[in-house]
């Protein structure tokens, strides 16, 4: 039995016993547009509605969660790969009880781990199923293999966009990219548009219908729109206090923008129209690609 038929079957059996984890990919087509940003405010709403929920920062190399968060992580993933630390000792919690995991350059290096070493890690890591509801996986910007991997893993996936030329332009490369990817599947893999930093909602609407335009022409598969987020003093204010402007200002326009977009995101959940993958999932396809 190969590597890949044993994750299957893990993930077969984990399935069965327990609830999955809802797994939602947070990523833009360049850097500085609101990412991290809107990563940690729906998470801040999520909590609000009552999930438990955990980010992922996947970004190596930046680390944008801790420091919005203001918390300083004592483990990372690294630390349950290669420490032997389990999943619980590697969660930092940050306000209202959000969890977040550090990745480090953790999960790059799985692919070289043994066949019994990463069953042992997937378990471990499956665990998250039963610690949150949401997980969000706050990757990096741009096209890179590593984000396009973690986006095509997560098969749920929110594309933060602003009105900028440049932004609009990086983005439509971004899902060109991924609407490309071997293993793209347009029936179960859905991209929802944020438009942040936008004067009025009439922008946010303009900007989606703009890039949608030109995604529907030249990929045939459209994309979803989930809401704006408005030019807003409160935010840079609340970054540089490490607060989520969510709990910073709960008046704030931007915080009633992030909660218009989670209450969205839990609809159509609710309904039916959302299916769960789960971390042991996530985690396997990532593996399993690079074998």
């Amino acid at each position: 039995m190969d590597q890949a038929e044993q994750l299957r079957i893990l993930k077969a059996g984990q399935q069965q016993s327990k609830p999955l984890a809802r797994v939602i990919a947070v990523t833009s087509g360049k850097g500085g547009v609101g990412k991290s940003n809107t990563s940690i405010n729906l998470a801040i709403q999520f909590r609000k509605m009552g999930k438990r929920v955990i980010i992922l920062d996947a970004d190596f190399g930046l680390a944008n969660i801790e420091i919005m968060f203001g918390a300083v992580p004592e483990h990372n993933l690294c630390d349950l790969i290669y420490q032997g630390k389990g999943i619980r000792d590697i969660i930092t919690w940050g306000p209202m009880e959000v969890g977040f995991i550090s990745g480090g350059s953790g999960i790059v290096g799985m692919s070289n781990l043994s066949r019994d070493y990463l069953n042992y890690i997937i378990q471990n890591l499956a665990q998250l199923d039963s610690i949150a509801d949401i997980i969000i996986v706050d990757t990096g910007a741009g096209i890179s293999d590593a984000v396009l991997e973690f986006l095509i893993a997560s098969g749920e996936i929110l594309l933060v966009t602003t009105p900028e030329p440049t932004s609009i332009t990086d983005s439509y490369s971004l899902v060109k990219a991924l609407y490309r990817h071997p293993r793209f599947d347009a029936e179960t893999m859905k991209v929802k548009l944020i438009a942040n930093r936008v004067q009025k909602g009439a922008e946010g609407q303009i900007l989606f219908n703009k890039l949608n335009a030109v995604i529907e022409r030249y990929l045939k598969v459209p994309m979803t729109y989930l809401g704006y987020v408005p030019e807003d003093s409160q935010l840079p204010k609340s970054v540089m206090q490490q607060v989520p402007v969510s709990l910073h200002n709960p008046s704030a326009r931007s915080t009633a923008a992030y909660e218009r977009i989670a209450e969205r995101l839990l609809d159509k959940e609710e309904s039916g129209r959302q299916p769960r993958r789960g971390m042991a999932a996530f985690f396997s396809h990532i593996i399993t690609r690079k074998r």
